[in-house]
């Protein structure tokens, strides 16, 4: 609204009297004038920019998914076990005695406790002789239901009375 256009209105309003609901009106119209202006469309790169943003999208996205369905192998299968580490039908992990110095035999099961640890060994003497478990080098879930003796390093633990990261573990 330009100078002219606020001198031409007062000049209206005090020389024709308005009644409170024309007063209102004038000033909806007013405001609705100087609110709701028409967006310039002299800016006719915005659709080349969503064309660019969507690309950038469908090439992460693609880039993403290829990566997903990679294979680290050579046989073609995904490995289950930290680079290093030997995987048999009986025996899978890593022979370091030195790192992996304990060890526990028992019966291995799904399931940690409270958050700690994935799997346990059930072994004689009831639940606080569980020993639980988890590993960052070998997949645990292949031996599960078996009787296995482990070899892992025993770790700080809030809940479980034995908490072990298992290195090796072998079918009985």
């Amino acid at each position: 609204m330009g100078i002219k256009d606020a001198i031409l209105d007062f000049v209206m309003e005090t020389t024709t009297p308005q009644t409170p609901v024309q007063q209102v009106q004038t000033a909806v119209t007013n405001a609705t004038q100087t609110v709701l202006k028409q967006l310039p469309l002299k800016d006719r790169k915005l659709p080349m920019y969503i064309g660019i943003a969507l690309l950038v999208v469908l090439l992460g996205v693609g880039s993403g998914w290829f990566l997903s369905n990679r294979t680290s192998g050579a046989s073609g299968s995904p490995t289950k076990s930290a680079p290093g580490a030997k995987t048999s039908a009986t025996e899978a992990g890593i022979g370091d005695e030195k790192t992996f110095k304990d060890t526990a035999t028992g019966d291995l099961q799904e399931g940690g406790i409270n958050g700690e640890g994935t799997h346990h060994l059930v072994r004689p003497g009831g639940d606080t002789q569980n020993v639980y478990l988890t590993s960052t080098v070998i997949d645990l879930g292949s031996f599960v239901g078996k009787k296995v003796q482990v070899w892992g390093q025993t770790i700080s633990a809030q809940q479980a009375g034995w908490l072990m990261d298992v290195g090796k573990i072998k079918a009985i």
